[in-house]
């Protein structure tokens, strides 16, 4: 083999390695770009349905004449355009995924963590990604686990308590000093060392569910100790 077939082979598995990373990011974002829009779509037929049989109940007893029928149709466009461009679903704030019941809490603590995606640097949003897909896969696991079982409270603390201030901890750093270095890491990269470690974490847990293995998810009791520059600190 020549040193040309061999950086060609190099780049095809450089190429192969990128796609199998975002792929799942792409795939979820699809199918969540299509459920909102499924909503929205029902939002605006909901509203535009509500407008019409109005307007015709009305129209039964009082004659609505041309002035009418602009006003229905200007209903009509303001309640499209409104469902069209208002958030289907707000994200929670984070003092709430502590109170979120267990079952509900990967989607709740997803949605969170999407909505601080654009804010963190590039590493970070592709462990975001990674966590995503993890939650999706732990949610299933999760809808049978009684809240009150020591084990739900391990993943609560993991999920719902240590990521967002790992994420509140970094974000309180002002933007000049997030890349300077303290203590041999800068806050980036104490940000992404900790996402990495909630990352693996979440997939142990889950392979812990998924062989029914409670009593060893409920001895775990890891914890993230990450310091941030100034006083902050997770």
């Amino acid at each position: 083999m020549t040193d040309v077939d061999r950086q060609i082979e190099r780049a095809a598995d450089a190429l192969e390695r990128a796609r199998s990373r975002t792929a799942p990011r792409n795939s979820r974002t699809r199918r969540k770009r299509e459920a909102e829009v499924a909503r929205r779509v029902g939002r605006i037929a909901i509203a535009d349905a509500t407008i019409i049989v109005g307007a015709l109940v009305l129209g039964a007893f009082v004659p609505l004449g041309i002035g009418g029928a602009f006003l229905v149709m200007a209903l009509l466009i303001a309640a499209t355009m409104f469902f069209a461009v208002y958030p289907v679903e707000k994200a929670p704030p984070p003092e709430r995924l502590a109170e979120t019941p267990i079952r509900a809490l990967p989607s709740q603590t997803e949605r969170w963590l999407e909505s601080q995606r654009p804010a963190l640097p590039a590493p970070a949003q592709t462990l975001v990604d990674s966590i995503g897909v993890k939650l999706e896969t732990l949610a299933p696991q999760l809808a049978t686990l009684d809240d009150r079982e020591p084990a739900a409270g391990e993943v609560r603390k993991l999920v719902a308590e240590q990521l967002p201030e790992l994420v509140k901890g970094y974000d309180r750093v002002p933007q000049p000093l997030r890349r300077v270095e303290r203590n041999g890491a800068t806050p980036e990269q104490q940000l992404v060392d900790g996402l990495k470690v909630i990352d693996e974490e979440i997939s142990k847990m889950t392979e812990q569910l998924a062989q029914g293995d409670l009593d060893l998810l409920a001895t775990r009791g890891r914890y993230l100790q990450i310091r941030y520059q100034g006083d902050s600190e997770v």
